[in-house]
């Protein structure tokens, strides 16, 4: 009896249907990785695009001294066109509000501190999340309501941890309780000197946020939510009285002293 080829028999085309249907399932079965392509870059490098200034004492978008701008490629906050610093506090907002996503800034601190800077604002700064619309600030006020992920940088005496929490006019629950102090320390090393840092922030609208450095949590908390205590707070909750803080804006901060961030972006969550 003559052999027969088994190709013959069922046919290339099914052999090569066979082996997709194999190939497809195998894929599937390997763990995935977000695509560069998911990340919004929010900061484009080139300029202040989709970024609007707030700084206390000055009307929404005007960016006294050009504290805000782009060196270099680096969004750099500045304050070579200062005088003293005078509790000129600014927040540079993101046009565009945020529920749930991965943030992932590079920041690193440079130079001195402005003259007139508050002891406690030396290589201080952050991210403000969850925040109130910057149209909602009062023009002299300092802080838009938010969940602010501080960054700190080492002044070269002692540990100085980074990626902490500090909540104007919010709270948060930690294991189970209302916390209700100003700020929060992380478990991060101290990053001294000008070298780069990059830090994570994973939320999940009002359930639960995470800091990362390095892949690694730092700090992780939930339920974030409006202070009741404070009366402007209590106007953002509405007739309603709802707490809840379920997104928000983006904010980066300068608080006296000089700042970069050389990557500023966000993937969104489901």
């Amino acid at each position: 009896m003559r052999s027969t080829n088994w190709l013959t028999l069922v046919g290339v085309p099914a052999i090569v249907a066979a082996v997709s249907v194999i190939a497809l399932a195998e894929d599937r079965a390997r763990p995935t990785s977000p695509a560069q392509s998911d990340w919004i870059q929010l900061f484009n490098s080139r300029d202040l695009t989709g970024w609007t200034p707030k700084i206390t004492g000055y009307a929404l978008g005007d960016n006294y001294g050009e504290t805000f701008r782009v060196a270099d490629g680096l969004l750099t906050v500045a304050y070579d066109q200062y005088d003293d610093f005078a509790g000129r506090f600014g927040h540079l907002f993101f046009e565009q509000s945020f529920s749930h996503y991965l943030l992932r800034i590079e920041y690193r601190f440079v130079g001195e501190q402005a003259p007139g800077g508050p002891e406690w604002a030396i290589r201080n700064s952050g991210v403000m999340l969850h925040g109130e619309p910057a149209s909602e600030m009062a023009l002299d006020q300092d802080f838009p309501v938010s969940i602010e992920v501080q960054f700190l940088g080492g002044t070269g005496e002692g540990e100085r941890p980074t990626a902490n929490l500090c909540t104007p006019g919010t709270n948060v629950v930690m294991a189970g309780e209302l916390v209700t102090r100003h700020c929060t320390s992380s478990s991060s090393l101290t990053y001294d000197g000008d070298e780069w840092v990059t830090v994570e922030v994973e939320v999940r609208g009002d359930e639960v946020i995470r800091h990362l450095i390095d892949g690694e949590a730092v700090l992780e908390y939930e339920a974030p939510q409006l202070d009741d205590r404070e009366a402007h707070s209590r106007d953002l909750a509405g007739p309603q009285g709802d707490l809840r803080l379920f997104g928000g804006t983006i904010s980066l901060q300068s608080e006296s002293h000089p700042i970069q961030f050389r990557r500023v972006e966000l993937r969104q969550l489901q």
